[in-house]
């Protein structure tokens, strides 16, 4: 079995992908966007961190957090929003062996992707790619037409057109 270590950077920034266990079948993310920020909510007010960017999709999200500067622990918070969001989901999904054996619910996936941001233009790069996400996975085919997304913060800061990234006969970055 693998030793998996996570890093633990305090006051660092960092970008996260979380998935739902079945993204295939689920929108689950959106149809109860008002839990999960209830729950994110509640969690950044008794373990404060700051969401710099952020993207929910049906069957995943990516953010990227800032942590205070005497703290590391994003495992801890992650953990309890994956866990008070699943409380307020009704008991419907299947679930595995493995997840009965451990009393686990079958709504998220086990592990998420987590990457310390190391500069600003790899911050830059990461804030981009929230907020293409849902045009790379064809939800929209502009970035302003999703409404669960940081984006529209940005463009209210002046920080990124309404229009931004938008060819209306072709993909950018060639995707």
């Amino acid at each position: 079995m693998p030793n998996y270590r996570r890093p633990d950077t305090t006051g660092a920034c960092w970008f996260f992908t979380v998935n739902l266990a079945k993204r295939r079948e689920q929108h689950l993310l959106i149809e109860r966007i008002e839990l999960l920020r209830d729950v994110m909510r509640r969690v950044k007010r008794d373990h404060p961190f700051r969401i710099d960017a952020m993207v929910v999709l049906p069957e995943h999200l990516h953010a990227i957090w800032i942590l205070p500067p005497d703290d590391a622990d994003f495992k801890t918070r992650w953990a309890l929003i994956k866990a008070g969001f699943s409380r307020g989901i009704p008991r419907t999904e299947e679930r595995s062996a493995s997840r009965r054996s451990r009393g686990e619910r079958g709504i998220w996936q086990r592990r998420y992707w987590e990457h310390q941001i190391r500069d600003e233009d790899d911050f830059r790069r990461h804030v981009d790619y929230i907020h293409w996400n849902p045009v790379k996975h064809g939800w929209v085919s502009r970035v302003v037409d999703w409404r669960w997304s940081t984006f529209h913060r940005y463009v209210d800061l002046g920080i990124y057109p309404p229009d931004w990234a938008y060819l209306p006969d072709e993909r950018p970055w060639g995707e």
